[in-house]
């Protein structure tokens, strides 16, 4: 017996979508796969033209016979299935790592409603959507909702009820491996915080706090790593010119391994995010023993135990910061007591977990066609 045929989408493949598809197609190698990418920039074109881009460049692709679509929310679903018609009547399944409704603002963001737009039709052109997390459909199905109200005339009055009927919650698994890793930290007490060097990461919070450890004469060191940009925020660099004594691994880490080994040294996994909607970066270092410390706020609730959020003040960055520095410093003091706490844990999130959920999921829909 053939095995199904599934098509797999990223539009805008950026390093969490990558490792998502790549984590899926390794745990289901019964399937047979057929992967189309494109690349995480130009965002404004990618959004609206992905569709365009693959309905005439792969059109051979895309005309054989599939038994299931997933697809990535960035994939603008329902122009795909109108410009390449045997694609219309196959069930699909639409990923939200994300949603364009619930991004802080930073005074430079794209203001065109289109890749808002887009995702409500890919949405409803879609068989099931999942989110990888209850925040990310909250905050999506408010987003549609104060949207479709500021619109003039003829918004159909149960849009929300259609998507919030087909969708659920399918957090990215966490890859087995980072429950294998030996924690084994370094005698100082180790502070690893990993995201992307962007504004809504919030790096000036953690610069914040790390100067009040240092005023208290904390001894300890801070490991700044995650993807960077060309235009990351100037407090970088002004974070490692003024903490020189405090500095460890700084910027990009490539090699997977290597970056593993920081974490299992690492004894606190810090977040200062205010746009979050998943985390996954943290539930990593905590699944490979690092003790998290995280805002009140995003999908964090979901997933990281209150114990181990300090209080959230995303409007205030002073009043954050010095929760944030409170946090550390109790962490630092149970480190030198023998007392940290043992990390949440999380292998309810693994991939051998997981799995199951997952299978069903295709299935069920696999069945359908």
């Amino acid at each position: 017996m053939s095995s199904s045929k599934i098509l797999l989408l990223s539009a805008y493949d950026a390093a969490s979508h990558q490792h998502w598809r790549r984590g899926l197609v390794a745990n289901f190698p019964e399937y047979d796969w057929t992967i189309l990418t494109l690349p995480p920039w130009h965002f404004s074109w990618r959004i609206r033209g992905n569709s365009l881009s693959w309905a005439y460049s792969e059109r051979d692709v895309l005309e054989q016979p599939f038994d299931l679509i997933i697809a990535t929310s960035m994939t603008d679903l329902s122009a795909l299935k109108g410009m390449v018609p045997s694609l219309a009547c196959t069930p699909s399944l639409l990923y939200f790592h994300e949603n364009q409704f619930d991004y802080p603002a930073s005074g430079n963001e794209y203001q065109s409603i289109e890749p808002k737009i887009t995702s409500i039709y890919a949405a409803l052109s879609a068989t099931r959507i999942a989110f990888n997390s209850a925040y990310n459909r909250q905050t999506f199905l408010a987003g549609v909702k104060a949207l479709l109200k500021k619109m003039p005339d003829h918004v159909p009055d149960n849009i929300v009820e259609i998507l919030e009927q087909r969708s659920f919650c399918l957090p990215v698994p966490l890859g087995d491996n980072w429950g294998d890793i030996q924690h084994q930290p370094t005698e100082q007490f180790t502070i690893l915080w990993n995201h992307r060097w962007e504004y809504d990461k919030a790096p000036e919070r953690l610069f914040s706090a790390l100067l009040q450890l240092r005023e208290h004469h904390i001894d300890f060191r801070i490991h700044v790593v995650g993807q960077r940009f060309r235009k990351a925020p100037s407090i970088f660099e002004e974070m490692r010119e003024s903490l020189p004594d405090q500095i460890g691994a700084w910027g990009y880490i490539e090699d997977m391994e290597e970056y593993r080994n920081l974490a299992g040294q690492s004894h606190v996994v810090v977040s200062t995010a205010l746009h979050d909607f998943q985390g996954l970066a943290i539930l990593e270092a905590t699944a490979a023993g690092c003790v998290p410390c995280v805002p009140d706020r995003l999908a964090y609730r979901e997933f990281i135990p209150d114990i181990f959020r300090y209080n959230s003040f995303p409007e205030d960055e002073i009043r954050e910061s010095n929760a944030l520095a409170t946090s550390l410093f109790q962490l630092a003091e149970s480190h030198k007591a023998g007392q940290l706490p043992a990390p949440p844990d999380l292998s309810h999130l693994f991939w051998s977990t997981m799995r199951n959920r997952y299978r069903n999921e295709i299935e069920t829909l696999i069945n359908l066609s």
